[in-house]
């Protein structure tokens, strides 16, 4: 899943290239960057505080009321010295190290290793891994809990973390891609959709705490902050939601608020109950928004075009070991609920593991609703398949069949009574003698990974898109791409992931501007973890 949503931000007709402001994305730039700041002036403000006390085994205390307990040496320095410290050690983890089997309750043991992959499970998105210990931390939760009230924030489960994304392509596509009329570039390739380019992909702040859905005695609840700002947030705004920023004003870098959600966890409700509130990502998919959460760099056809946020309120009912149902209404896909084209959406979902845990199936009506030609208001279908056949080989498939109704027909010929589009809402491509008409397409996609090492996998895709009346790219035709990656991890905080892709379309040239129907891409990103 995503842990894992969208509209392919392609806008039919539009003017020329508008300069960009630096107005809103030095003031998103400057909100992460604060955000960032802040933490580490907590962190400053409580070490130098700690470091005024005396360094006795006293203020190491099993309460809370000082660091964590098995700090040691390390509660005696300062925070730059731990978090230089924490970092060196997370460096050093070679993927081999022994532990104690992971936490889990009512569920099967983990089926992979994480790192090299994305996620260790493949349980359900729009909530918390009912049954297993979710809580994330890095090196810089490790120096805050080596510092004053270290245990205190240990205890409480509330971590601040985040990444650095940047990432490079080669294509032999060279037509600037187009924000205003959403053509060009590297087409339907995502993110890396501007060619021959470095760029910062993604800098992403969390503030979250995960509730303990391991234990059953009480009800707890969570909540996240997700913070990003880079070239990426072309595809994860909301319409509403600062969108302006990539719709009016063009901006190549951008910032979006991509998930800011509370989770309600009631142990007593089925065997585990989770309900989500807020902004969150679209429930099923394999693939997600934030790096970390995917196979590769590049993203496939079939992921890029569907949708990827929805604000509203997600039930997760864990009923037993195998069987989870979820039920949810939102406003509809990435618009935000006061937006004009928010219209009330029904989510349904059915998730099955086998008893091993090797296989697992996950059907999903992830937003149904009238239908209506809205602002990225797709009816979906979708379901994911994973297997694992041995500790090397595991695969994992998605399917989808997606339709909007009464999209206006821009076609050349198309009659005089089409109505107008919504801004960044594209158009179909209907008969000429339509003037709007339900715009389909389906897609499916499989992952092959394979483990080489503790620190290492390749993963290779191979992706169908069919868009047939051309509403979500812009070209009605057959696509399909194969992508080859390598993943590579030092420690467990920086990964590298290059890949070669080769993209094909089929009925009409759909890249480097509709000029060439192939398209050969050499990429990669470096995600430095903290």
């Amino acid at each position: 899943m995503s842990p894992n949503f969208g509209t392919y931000r392609l806008a039919v007709g539009g003017g020329g290239e508008v300069a960009a402001r630096p107005g809103v994305r030095e003031r998103g730039l400057r909100l992460l960057l604060a955000l960032a700041a802040g933490v580490g002036i907590v962190a400053s403000v409580e070490s130098a505080a700690f470091a005024q006390q005396a360094n006795t085994a006293g203020n190491v205390s099993a309460s809370g009321s000082g660091p964590a307990a098995d700090c040691g040496p390390k509660a005696e320095q300062g925070f730059v010295d731990r978090f230089v410290g924490a970092y060196a050690d997370h460096l050093n983890v070679t993927g081999e190290e022994s532990g104690p089997e992971p936490a889990h309750r009512d569920a099967p043991l983990p089926p992979l290793s994480s790192p090299p992959f994305p996620t260790a499970t493949w349980t359900p998105g729009g909530s918390p891994p009912i049954g297993y210990e979710g809580m994330v931390t890095g090196p810089l939760m490790d120096a805050i809990y080596c510092g004053r009230n270290g245990q205190a924030i240990k205890d409480s489960r509330i971590t601040v973390y985040g990444w650095i994304d940047p990432g490079f392509n080669l294509s032999t596509s060279h037509n600037k891609y187009s924000i205003s009329q959403g053509l060009g570039g590297n087409g339907v390739t995502a993110y890396d959709v501007y060619p021959n380019t470095v760029q910062l992909d993604q800098a992403v702040l969390y503030f979250e705490r995960v509730p303990d859905t391991v234990q059953t005695d009480h009800v707890d609840w969570g909540f996240r902050v997700a913070n990003l700002y880079g070239t990426d947030y072309k595809y994860t705004f909301s319409h509403g939601i600062l969108s302006n920023q990539y719709i009016v004003d063009h901006h190549v870098n951008g910032y979006d608020p991509v998930m800011v959600y509370v989770d309600l966890y009631f142990p007593g409700v089925a065997d585990g109950t989770n309900v989500r509130i807020g902004r969150y990502i679209s429930v099923p998919d394999i693939e997600a928004q934030l790096a970390p959460n995917n196979y590769t760099y590049s993203h496939s056809l079939l992921y890029t075009v569907d949708p990827y946020t929805q604000t509203g309120v997600v039930g997760t009912f864990k009923l037993d070991k195998n069987w989870t149902v979820q039920l949810g209404i939102s406003g509809g896909d990435d618009v935000a609920p006061w937006d004009p084209s928010a219209t009330p959406t029904g989510l349904a979902c059915v998730n099955w593991t086998s008893d091993s845990g090797n296989d697992n199936l996950y059907p999903c009506v992830n937003s149904i609703n009238g239908g209506h030609y809205a602002y990225n208001n797709l009816q979906d279908l979708v379901a994911t398949w994973y297997h694992k056949f041995n500790e090397q080989w595991h695969m994992a498939t998605e399917a989808y069949y997606m339709w909007e109704d009464n999209v206006p027909n821009v076609s050349p010929n198309a009659p005089p009574t089409a109505p107008p589009t919504i801004p960044n809402a594209n158009g179909a491509f209907c008969k000429a003698t339509q003037a709007t008409c339900t715009a389909a397409e389906y897609a499916i996609v499989n992952y092959v990974q394979y483990r080489l090492t503790p620190k290492d996998y390749l993963s290779f895709r191979n992706d169908m898109l069919n868009d047939l009346r051309g509403q979500r790219t812009g070209f009605p035709t057959l696509y399909t791409e194969t992508t080859l990656s390598w993943n590579h991890w030092i420690g467990d905080v920086i990964t590298f992931r290059p890949e070669l892709r080769f993209d094909h379309s089929w009925t009409v040239p759909a890249y480097d501007g509709g000029h060439a129907r192939n398209q050969l891409t050499f990429a990669g990103d470096v995600i430095v973890h903290f």
